[in-house]
């Protein structure tokens, strides 16, 4: 039994570790917005999601058999079908075709209410409640990513925004519907069937759409759809929901505000797309909301 002295100091190690995990499933999610940009040049978007689900899924089904894992209960099944509609079909299918419309630069700054519509779908799926000042500093942290975006021209193609927050609306939901199950089936359980139910599906849909030719596929399309099967779709997700599990959906769901800086910096870096010096002071507010938000989200 944990004495009430020790428990305090239980939640904290488990807290701060959700936070590390987060971390890490933020700096992998980065990557995804360049990698779908330059993934979608290659593949039509249709057949780029449902082949990186495919991927994604089929290596997931091996780890599920590898480590022998049981099957989840019936009652389980709604919410990763859930999941797997925001984070597997969702998410990935209208974003990549966001990104027919937008850059990967534009379509970032969209993460930025991410966080607020995930901690919403924690408090209505996942039962949190987070402090009042918690809801200031999540907001403000919204408002400093989407008003960059304003500045930077938000306009720019009215079907790709719409596109793209359809997207974070649905994947808001799978992140909070999946950190909740993962309390019960674990992280990186609950990605793998998500991904696993998602094949009856994925797999006759792909090789339905599939090309005649990938004559013109270049290796840079390739590369984009293997990081975006690989660590996009799963290994991502291993990390991410083991954060939110340990340290609330509302609360490590925050890190998500930072994630538009990191995929800035990669689409700046490897796709030479433009990033305003405006993104330093904006990066340095979205830094102390995310902290304020870990301070009140308890």
């Amino acid at each position: 039994m944990i004495s009430s002295k020790a428990l305090p100091d239980k939640l904290a190690a488990n807290s701060n570790s959700g936070w590390i995990n987060g971390f890490i499933g933020i700096l992998i999610f980065s990557g995804s917005m360049p990698a779908t940009r330059v993934a979608v040049l290659g593949f039509n978007p249709l057949f780029l999601t449902v082949a990186r689900a495919t991927i994604a899924g089929l290596l997931a089904l091996c780890v599920l058999l590898i480590f022998k894992e049981k099957r989840p209960a019936r009652g389980h099944i709604f919410s990763l079908v859930i999941v797997a509609i925001g984070c597997v079909i969702g998410f990935p299918l209208l974003s990549a075709l966001a990104l027919q419309h937008i850059t990967s630069a534009h379509s970032i700054v969209f993460l930025g209410i991410l966080p607020l519509t995930t901690a919403i779908f924690g408090v209505l799926r996942g039962g949190e409640r987070p402090q009042p000042v918690f809801w200031i500093f999540s907001v403000l942290g919204s408002l400093f990513v989407v008003g960059f975006a304003v500045i930077q021209g938000l306009s720019a193609s009215p079907v790709g925004d719409i596109l793209m927050l359809l997207s974070i609306i649905l994947c808001g939901l799978g992140y909070a519907e999946g950190a909740k199950l993962s309390k019960i089936l674990g992280g990186w359980q609950v990605i793998c069937w998500a991904l696993v139910l998602s094949l009856p599906f994925v797999i006759p849909t792909m090789f339905f759409l599939l090309p005649k030719s990938f004559a013109g596929v270049d290796t840079a399309a390739w590369t984009g759809l293997a990081y975006v099967s690989l660590f996009s779709m799963l290994i991502g997700f291993v990390f991410w929901y083991r954060g939110l599990a340990q340290g609330g959906i509302a609360a490590v769901g925050q890190l998500q505000l930072l994630q538009p800086f990191f995929g800035l910096a990669l689409a700046a870096t490897l796709l030479h797309e433009k990033v305003s010096l405006g993104m330093v002071g904006v990066t340095i507010g979205v830094i102390l909301c995310v902290a304020g938000s870990k301070k009140f989200a308890r």
